[in-house]
């Protein structure tokens, strides 16, 4: 059967019931999800089982599970699916002062602070229409980026995973990490001592989903394992956590420098070589042509050359 034979026997109204069915593995939640009945979704099953000659969704004891060749459809149907919505909400121009758009960003709380914060003020007077959603980092973004759920993800390049590396993708901005201290510390002076790196009390940023900092990755290579005295999720945090103590940290050097607590800290050099991070931003294909997608990635764009 060649392609065009293959087309004009499948249904596209059968599309969205197939990605329900993939991603629920069971009749009834699939047409809850897109709000069918469930005899209507029973109908929809057995009309592509009929066009594949193939169950797709069989019972196991009480849960029921794909066939290999449903398995196999998981990835392309959820590709063609979000080809015709990309299809369908795309406009062959984009009136920033007038239309109406939602975005969906991940970036850490860093980037948010250093880069979205900024941006968004400026979208909301270019384009008072324009909503922007910022969702964190997780285990789940690569999958969310090759499923297009996302606009654009924005994180370092020292952390992409080689499947990301492949998306399109432009670099924003470098940072380098420093060390930091309350300006009061009594063991710290105007330097700060490989030997001091195991002895002072260590605060360490450690995502549980996405593994420790790149600057804890680097220590471990150079054999250096500082003394952790507290861990924390966010690093717009770190700064806060130092003045009034004995604690150290390493920070990134735009991100100290813009926090309110700075005056209270002594910034000091590395005293081992430490690379930088360049934060770049990725985004699926299905949105490079888009006008408003371009748009968008022009913004954060211009903004980062000019932190």
């Amino acid at each position: 059967m060649d392609i065009s034979d293959a087309l004009r026997r499948m249904d596209l109204n059968l599309v969205v019931p197939l990605d329900a069915l993939l991603e629920e593995r069971h009749v009834t939640r699939a047409a809850e999800s897109i709000g069918v009945g469930q005899p209507a979704m029973s109908a929809a099953l057995a009309r592509l089982r009929r066009l594949f000659g193939d169950p797709l969704l069989v019972r196991n004891g009480r849960v029921h599970e794909l066939t290999p060749m449903g398995l196999s459809l998981v990835e392309p149907v959820r590709a063609v699916l979000t080809g015709l919505e990309q299809l369908l909400a795309t406009t062959p121009h984009f009136d920033a002062g007038r239309d109406e758009r939602a975005f969906t960003v991940v970036a850490s709380d860093y980037v948010t602070l250093v880069l979205l914060r900024p941006l968004l003020q400026r979208l909301y007077d270019e384009a008072p229409h324009v909503a922007v959603n910022v969702i964190p980092v997780s285990a789940t973004t690569q999958v969310e980026l090759e499923r297009s759920q996302v606009d654009l993800v924005i994180m370092p390049r020292e952390i992409a995973t080689p499947t990301m590396a492949r998306f399109p993708q432009r670099a924003l901005f470098t940072d380098r990490y420093v060390a930091a201290v309350w300006n009061q510390h009594r063991d710290v002076g105007s330097t700060l001592g490989r030997d001091q790196l195991t002895s002072l009390r260590y605060v360490r940023y450690n995502a549980t989903t996405s593994g420790p900092a790149f600057v804890d990755v680097q220590l471990a290579s150079l054999g250096i394992e500082p003394n952790v005295a507290l861990t924390t999720l966010s690093f717009t945090l770190v700064p806060w956590l130092l003045p009034g103590t004995s604690l150290f940290a390493f920070v990134h050097e735009r991100l100290v420098n813009s926090t309110p607590v700075r005056s209270e800290l002594r910034i000091l050099e590395p005293p081992v070589p430490l690379l930088p991070i360049e934060e770049t931003m990725y985004w699926h294909p299905v949105f490079h042509n888009d006008p408003a997608h371009h748009w968008l990635r022009e913004r954060v764009t211009t903004l980062a050359a000019n932190l």
